[in-house]
């Protein structure tokens, strides 16, 4: 059981419901740390004075309002709290619109309301059924965590929703922010008839189950095999071209024609799919013996030390074993020696070698 985010009241006239707010969405990107180039040495970020270049502590930070150029008016965080609409603990309900009248540009996040015990569910049921046959959203200003927001409360499959919405300044005006957008183009009934019964061959039912993150299970993907020492070749394929105008009737007709054979619509991202897939597993060789993921580079000096010994002092595998891993990486990533990123230090200084020998060979 999720715990709220928020807990206080909905009301609507003189009705008064206690509500709990609880996240509707969550986010499956794939997060990466920071790394400096070469190693395993992690990269963050720190709260640095601009003067002294020392470290600051959360603590000791303030807010500042710039009034003019260095001039500053500071703004204690008990000092934001006390005018914060923060304190208010209501979603006052003032008025209804039709759903359909709110363009979705305003929408923002989607919260679930839930009912505060069991005690108020016949109060809270009530909302739901009258906001689902009335087919309204009621608007109200609603504050959280130090910021108000206008909100939009509907109800959807038993429950009630709350979004939060853009207010008016916030949205963009298109005129002015797109340069080419067309003012007045002629368009022949013909194309336009043509379009449309594109459109309606091309229609399709709503299953949200059937969409998902492709990006995301390709970059999944990609780690995988980076860890198993795989290389990857990808091959996407040429950007689709524009439609040239004086050609248009003649992709639109042949769009109809392949929709009337019933191919989808996706069959040409599909067969680059496979060429990707294709091209992945031609791409792929294995890792070189002993080889272990980079996150460490554990023992990588006692091994080290072993091989340049065992070499009978090579010069150029003396000076390779003088090196860091950070300095071996940088010349693996010169010469683009495949597999790199997933050696430890000792691989990445035998491949170093071997590269360099069909060079001495010519020489």
């Amino acid at each position: 059981m999720a715990r709220p985010m928020w807990t206080g009241v909905l009301t609507f006239g003189l009705v008064t419901v206690p509500v709990a707010l609880y996240t509707a969405t969550q986010s499956h990107d794939v997060h990466f740390h920071q790394l400096q180039r070469g190693t395993s040495d992690r990269v963050r970020n720190k709260r640095v004075n601009e003067r002294t270049g020392k470290e600051v502590e959360y603590a000791d930070i303030v807010k500042g309002y710039e009034v003019t150029e260095g001039e500053y008016v500071i703004v204690e965080p008990d000092e934001l709290e006390r005018i914060s609409p923060g304190r208010s603990r209501t979603i006052d309900i003032s008025g209804f619109v039709d759903l359909a009248d709110v363009d979705p540009i305003f929408f923002d996040r989607t919260y679930y309301l839930g009912p505060r015990g069991k005690e108020y569910q016949k109060v809270y049921a009530l909302l739901v059924e009258a906001l689902e046959h009335a087919g309204k959203a009621g608007l109200a200003m609603f504050a959280m965590r130090g910021k108000e927001y206008l909100t939009a409360v509907r109800s959807e499959n038993g429950l009630l929703e709350l979004h939060t919405m853009h207010f008016a300044d916030e949205v963009r005006d298109p005129r002015s922010e797109i340069g080419d957008l067309p003012e007045k183009v002629d368009l022949t009934p013909q194309e336009v008839r043509t379009a449309e019964q594109l459109i309606g061959m091309l229609a399709i039912e709503w299953k949200p189950d059937e969409w998902h993150d492709t990006y995301e299970e390709q970059v999944k993907k990609l780690v995988e095999d980076k860890l198993a020492g795989r290389e990857i070749a990808v091959s996407a394929g040429p950007a689709p071209e524009a439609t040239n105008v004086i050609d248009l009737m003649d992709a639109l007709r042949r769009s109809l024609e392949t929709a009337r054979k019933g191919e989808p619509a996706d069959a040409p991202e599909k067969g680059r799919r496979a060429d990707r897939s294709q091209a992945a597993r031609a791409g792929r060789s294995p890792k070189p013996t002993g080889g272990k993921k980079s996150t460490a580079a554990k023992g990588g000096t006692a091994r080290s030390g072993k091989r340049a010994g065992a070499t009978g002092g090579a010069t150029g595998k003396q000076q390779l074993s003088g090196l860091t891993k950070a300095e071996l990486y940088q010349r693996a990533t010169d010469l683009d020696i495949p597999h790199r990123s997933t050696m430890t230090r000792d691989e990445l200084q035998e491949a170093l070698e071997h590269a360099g020998r069909p060079r001495r060979k010519a020489s």
